[in-house]
């Protein structure tokens, strides 16, 4: 066999030794999980290094199949540059959970022919409230369980109804922060379990909540009422509203994903303060 230069050898050498920490992060890694019965997928960005990191569990939203990679590729390569992992579990019935149960939208859309839109939105509210939430308590039992995660240093964030569980799973769980992008938005008016169920997270919070959307979302309520519910408990919250993304209802929601060189330095700054390296 044809023996490589000894420039050549030890330029190999070196990029497959000591530059390999000076590489841009790459991913996600594929991970699964238990939830219950069920096995669940995630999509991981890890920084470079053994660790141990903070973490930041991410909760996507509510589009089908592996869409919702879009929110993981946008935003966990900024958070693995910055020294933390982010993780973003798919609950069950999407993504790379698609086979561990039904589409949530699937439900939701077969309450509405059954009893209109408001048996849509109690549907809605249940699923969220309790099959969803598990999976991600699930999947912050099996984060906090890794070598390479600080335990105590776990944020949680979501959009839309991702967003949602992040400020349910706010009440639940002892996240060092949570950040809320445009939860319930889409729902709020149509949905008055939906809007108890925020209310109730947001005043028992175990965490500081930083509230976000963009000025064209499709309702800015959430963020202000659920901030105001926060102040009337003396809880610790903030908000930000961003100008418009976009020129629709639609990509002003998208904000919470799309936008994320806008919003990022704000919300590593809040997660930083309140989860302390």
């Amino acid at each position: 066999m044809k023996r490589l230069p000894f420039v050549a050898a030890l330029f190999l050498l070196f990029v497959s030794g000591t530059a390999r920490a000076e590489r841009p992060v790459v991913g996600p890694d594929v991970i699964y999980f238990q939830s219950q019965t069920r096995i669940l997928g995630g999509e991981l960005f890890k920084p470079n290094g053994d660790g141990p990191f903070p973490a930041i569990l991410y909760n996507h939203g509510s589009a089908p199949g592996m869409l919702n990679s879009e929110a993981s590729k946008n935003i966990g390569p900024l958070f693995a540059a910055k020294g933390w992992v982010f993780f973003m579990p798919y609950r069950r019935g999407q993504g790379l959970s698609a086979d561990a149960g039904r589409f949530i939208g699937d439900d939701i859309s077969d309450a509405k022919l059954r009893g209109g839109v408001k048996e849509g939105a109690a549907t809605m509210s249940r699923l969220l409230s309790t099959d969803q939430l598990q999976d991600q308590l699930a999947a912050l039992e099996w984060l906090r369980a890794q070598k390479f995660i600080k335990p105590n240093q776990v944020a949680v964030a979501g959009n839309s109804f991702g967003g949602v569980e992040a400020v349910l799973g706010a009440a639940q769980a002892s996240y060092c922060a949570t950040v809320d992008a445009s939860g319930g938005a889409e729902s709020w008016s149509i949905a008055p379990e939906l809007q108890a169920l925020m209310k109730a997270a947001v005043r028992t919070s175990k965490s500081p909540i930083f509230f976000f959307q963009a000025e064209n979302d499709f309702d800015l309520s959430p963020t202000r009422v659920l901030l105001a519910e926060m102040k009337l408990v003396d809880k610790e919250g903030v908000a930000k509203i961003y100008p418009p993304f976009g020129r629709s209802n639609r990509e002003g929601h998208s904000f919470a994903y799309r936008g994320a060189g806008v919003w990022f330095d704000d919300v590593f700054e809040f997660v930083q303060q309140h989860c302390g390296q």
